[in-house]
């Protein structure tokens, strides 16, 4: 008998909007997002905050309970903002997504509700799975407050949190309803924050746009000077290129084994778990793009002179290339302490064969199915010397 074939083609619409203020009363942004999907009476919300963002931003409650009351017309909070741990804290613990989905069934919020998230990337991650979880999925806002989730994590299409020791191994894809990136929440943000947002957008410039890349470089002291102006430039042409991959590569929710939006991150993520989390998700992805675009120039396929720059670059902008965890056991692949395990684990996580990003110039990537244990030791040490200054950095432009 003949199997029945069927196909099944969704298409999913976002908008993702650049402002300053959301929560004030005469900022419209937040209200035109509800308006869209509006029936007959105000849509529920529930609001979900970041505690660190509560820490820098004080009145941020009382601000949300004034604009639902200007709009009460639109908005009907469901629920006191309730508020949760911010960083890789509230991905590590289960139970904070218990709670979450407590709080979301006690707010008797349907499918036609809303869960507002105000936070980072992590805390994004966090509240979108349990809403994409939650009746099978309940219309998730971003409000993004970090320069990384804003340039990067808060556009995509996925949500998360860690079990297992392993980076995000519970998740969903999930489009949100909206994203909503505020400028004004990041003036507050610490150094470090701010410097492994940017690691993203070098990222994104590696795989996708020279010219990008080249204005990250001319750039480079301004933007680690925290320039408003720069950034907000930087962070909507990085999450423009993200969205541009996500919408155009005909694999959208990774069904094949390719992950260009994920280049230096296999290490990445092997460097989060070996450090606790010491290091964060930006920092690691710094010295992740470092590592693989080091292996691409000992195989042969990158340029010195690409190699020195994109290596100045990241050193310009504040960003570590090594990390003393990058060395640990290389000589056993096969013990839990070796970065190179982080191999096996990014295979595992998309499934099929192993699948990692490279450079042949700058803008110019290219996958390979094959990382030479010899050449990966070799890269690691060379980006132990240049962390160690016996290979000093050249100034910008003197190799262009």
């Amino acid at each position: 008998m003949e199997p029945i074939r069927q196909a099944i083609t969704v298409a999913f619409r976002f908008p993702v909007y650049f402002t300053t203020r959301v929560f004030a009363a005469s900022n419209l942004v937040l209200r035109d997002v509800v308006s869209r999907a509006r029936g007959l009476t105000p849509s529920r919300i529930l609001f979900v905050l970041d505690e660190g963002v509560l820490r820098h931003h004080p009145t941020v409650i009382t601000d949300i309970d004034e604009y639902c009351r200007q709009h009460a017309d639109v908005l009907q909070r469901a629920a006191p903002v309730f508020v949760v741990p911010g960083g890789e804290t509230v991905k590590n613990d289960p139970r904070h997504v218990a709670d979450l989905h407590r709080v979301i069934h006690d707010a008797a919020l349907c499918r036609h509700s809303y869960v507002a998230a105000i936070g980072g990337g992590a805390v994004l991650d966090a509240v979108g799975y349990a809403a994409a979880t939650a009746h099978r999925g309940i219309r998730m806002i971003r409000v993004a407050t970090t320069l990384l989730a804003q340039d990067d994590s808060a556009v995509g299409v996925k949500n998360g949190i860690n079990a297992f020791g392993k980076k995000n191994y519970l998740g969903t894809f999930a489009p949100p309803f909206a994203v909503i990136n505020d400028f004004g929440f990041l003036p507050t943000l610490s150094d470090r924050d701010w410097r492994g947002g940017l690691s993203e957008a070098v990222k994104a410039a590696l795989i996708k746009d020279r010219g990008f890349f080249d204005l990250l470089e001319r750039q480079a002291a301004a933007l680690a000077a925290r320039d408003m102006d720069i950034a907000e430039d930087v962070i909507k042409r990085s999450a423009e290129i993200h969205l541009a991959h996500i919408a155009t590569s005909g694999d959208p929710f990774e069904m094949g084994s390719s992950r260009p939006l994920d280049f230096g991150h296999w290490a990445a993520h092997k460097l989060e778990q070996l450090t606790a989390h010491r290091l964060g998700h930006g920092e690691a992805v710094g010295v992740g793009i470092a590592l693989d675009t080091t292996y691409s120039y000992l195989a042969r396929f990158l340029g010195e002179a690409d190699w020195r720059r994109i290596i100045t670059l990241l050193q310009a902008l504040g960003l570590a290339v090594y990390a003393p965890e990058l060395s640990h056991r290389l000589e056993a692949d096969a013990d839990p302490a070796c970065v190179l395990r982080g191999l096996d684990e990014f295979r595992e996580h998309l499934g099929g064969r192993l699948t990692v990003m490279l450079l042949r110039g700058i803008g110019a990537a290219f996958d390979v199915h094959e990382i030479r244990r010899d050449v990966m030791i070799r890269s690691v040490e060379l980006l132990k010397r240049v962390h160690e200054y016996e290979i000093p950095a050249q100034s910008q432009g003197s190799h262009r």
